[in-house]
């Protein structure tokens, strides 16, 4: 029995969903998974420790799919109400079966995780990679994910308040940063994404936190950013800022904060504290 006539004949039936698993000795991946989306399918392939994804169009499933499963023992295709098991022993020899199931229906478009985030998988982000979230080639740490995913959301609520303000430059004031990983975004997401010329200062009470927020400013060339020695209560800025950012603050500190940034007339205060990563 013809492996490739078999996942050909099933991916003409619609594929719906995919899984490669006892991955054969020397395999990169430990599983493959392919899911459809509203325009085509994502793979995600899985090692021990990370998790690499692929949007690819119909057209592309068979050859995919045929590449891939030589490196595995067990492959599963859900089509319209049918599962397709498909066993390779160590010998080479294949088994098939088919057999009835309830999957019948096409996928939410909630499934294609990839093109839901500002930040995308496979984009170089240096702030990203130090956190330990992206590799240095851009892929998601699969241990990660959470931490990615929340990030992003943070991101989009950023987003869904300056995308319609056309601001050319954004001064914003982030008190309390600690080691300002959402800094070190929010400042990649302006420039990168948005194309706005952004001033952004962090203020902390820690000076060795401090001192390595600017080193690691300084190496990444975020000329933008920089962060000073201070205390909330009482801190002078030298300009109006467009937003305040409050997420590490605590006690009255948050407090301190949010009348600073009301004083100063700032359009934007963003004091959410679930959006942390520190």
């Amino acid at each position: 029995m013809d492996i490739n006539e078999i996942i050909k004949s099933a991916i003409g039936e619609g594929v719906i969903k995919l899984t490669m698993s006892k991955p054969k000795k020397g395999a990169e991946y430990k599983k493959i998974t392919v899911s459809k989306t509203d325009r085509g399918y994502i793979a995600e392939r899985l090692t021990e420790k990370q998790a690499f994804h692929k949007n690819m169009k119909a057209t592309e499933l068979n050859g995919f799919i045929a590449a891939a499963a030589a490196d595995f023992a067990q492959l599963n295709i859900w089509t319209r109400g049918v599962e397709h098991i498909v066993l390779v022993s160590k010998k080479g020899h294949v088994s098939y079966k088919k057999k009835r199931t309830d999957i019948c229906a096409a996928p939410e478009k909630t499934q294609d995780r990839k093109k839901r985030y500002i930040i995308e998988e496979g984009t170089i982000v240096p702030p990203l990679a130090d956190m330990g979230i992206f590799t240095a080639e851009g892929r998601i740490v699969r241990t990660m994910y959470d931490k990615y995913r929340q990030i992003n959301r943070f991101i989009e609520f950023i987003n869904d308040e300056i995308k319609n303000r056309e601001y050319k430059s954004i001064n914003i004031i982030d008190f309390g940063c600690g080691k300002s990983y959402l800094t070190f975004i929010v400042y990649y997401y302006l420039t990168e994404i948005m194309h706005v010329e952004a001033h952004i200062t962090g203020l902390d009470l820690k000076a060795d936190v401090i001192r390595e927020c600017n080193e690691a400013a300084r190496r990444y060339g975020y000329d933008g950013l920089k962060f000073e020695v201070g205390d909330i209560n009482g801190y002078k800025c030298e300009e109006k800022p467009d937003m305040v950012i409050t997420l590490h603050a605590c006690d009255t500190a948050t407090d301190f904060a949010l009348y600073n940034a009301i004083n100063w007339g700032a359009e934007l205060i963003f004091p959410c504290r679930a959006a942390s990563t520190s």
